[in-house]
């Protein structure tokens, strides 16, 4: 009886080897290939209980249930949304409308109103964009506003907050061999958003990608860089545009995308008629 016992007992303990073997050997083929270091770094974070990302092959679902994880971070910890449907309904008009025209247009973009007085606007990765109350009544016309949403959409199709993340966990040691420890990638994610400015490349792929778009969904193209002149020209250029490169440089490149001619084709121009809209709702 007891041999048997025994022999059981060796069965169940190997079947449970075999099957945590597998899974083992499952998650490396999800996150990538494995070196022996690879694995036993899993094998490691496995047991520890810690959910790790692999930044280089980050899939789009993926990212964009982090990006909900560090909006949800924002949203109780770091900003306050502006609590008004109405407004918040007409950034996401102007959002929706300029995303089918994006070129990632499949995300679930999220569009929200952050009540500060300051110009700005920002965006984290999965769809997920920011506007302030001070940038809504600084814009002269729905264009403008439109321009900028249009800008932070481009980061979003550049992927630039993943990429940004790569590299600031490199520089923090934080990305092993597994790859990036989930709560790390979310603070990441965090002070990318709201404290860490684009490179100078990531501007002006946004700048092409978000006039590319604007154009696309019927705003006037010429918005763009009448705006960033406004900003450009007031006693204090907002954060946002006081990063490399330089706003006039951006302002030339964009003028020099854009046809004279039909620069101020399009809709969102009536200045009047924005003014009014947003009086009655901020």
């Amino acid at each position: 009886m007891m041999n048997l016992f025994f022999h059981r007992f060796r069965q169940l303990r190997r079947r449970w080897m075999y099957g945590l073997i597998s899974l083992i050997v499952a998650l490396g083929l999800i996150v990538s290939t494995p070196t022996p270091s690879h694995a036993s770094s899993l094998l490691e974070l496995l047991f520890r209980g810690i959910q790790v990302i692999q930044l280089s092959t980050l899939s789009t679902s993926n990212e964009v249930a982090l990006g909900r994880q560090i909006n949800d971070q924002l949203v109780r910890r770091e900003i306050r949304l502006y609590r008004n449907a109405d407004i918040a309904n007409y950034v996401d008009d102007i959002g929706q409308r300029l995303v089918p025209h994006s070129d990632r247009p499949n995300l679930p973009y999220v569009f929200q109103v952050v009540d500060d007085q300051s110009v700005n606007a920002f965006a984290t990765m999965g769809g997920y964009v920011y506007v302030t109350t001070g940038l809504i009544r600084t814009a002269d016309n729905e264009a403008q506003l439109a321009s900028v949403i249009s800008h932070e959409i481009g980061h979003i199709v550049g992927r630039h907050a993943v990429q940004q993340m790569r590299e600031q966990a490199i520089a923090a040691g934080a990305l092993t061999a597994a790859g990036l420890n989930r709560n790390d990638a979310v603070a990441i994610g965090v002070d990318l958003a709201i404290r860490r400015p684009n490179s100078r490349q990531d501007e002006l792929e946004a700048d092409e990608l978000g006039l590319a778009n604007l154009t696309r969904a019927g705003y006037a193209a010429g918005a763009m860089p009448a705006f960033m002149e406004k900003l450009l020209n007031q006693r204090s250029v907002p954060t946002f545009l006081s990063t490399h490169p330089a706003t006039s440089t951006r302002i030339e490149r964009l003028n020099a995308l854009i046809d004279p001619a039909t620069a101020n084709a399009g809709d969102g121009l009536d200045n009047a008629a924005y003014r009014s809209r947003i009086r009655d709702l901020l």
